[in-house]
């Protein structure tokens, strides 16, 4: 399976508590943070939500 590295690239203030929870499951607590993931079903569906937070890459 393919992996995604994922980095956040802008701040959760003042976004809907939705989103932070979001970018708070999928690891990203920091500014420019970076995990690397699976590249699951349930994980694409969380980047397409904050996709405007984050900045993805195919390893």
């Amino acid at each position: 399976m393919k992996k995604l590295k994922i980095t956040k690239v802008k701040s959760v203030i003042d976004r809907p508590e939705r989103q932070k929870r979001t970018m708070e499951a999928l690891g990203l607590r920091k500014l420019h943070a970076t995990v690397e993931v699976e590249a699951t079903p349930q994980i694409l569906g969380m980047v397409k939500k904050v996709n405007h937070l984050v900045k993805v890459e195919e390893i």
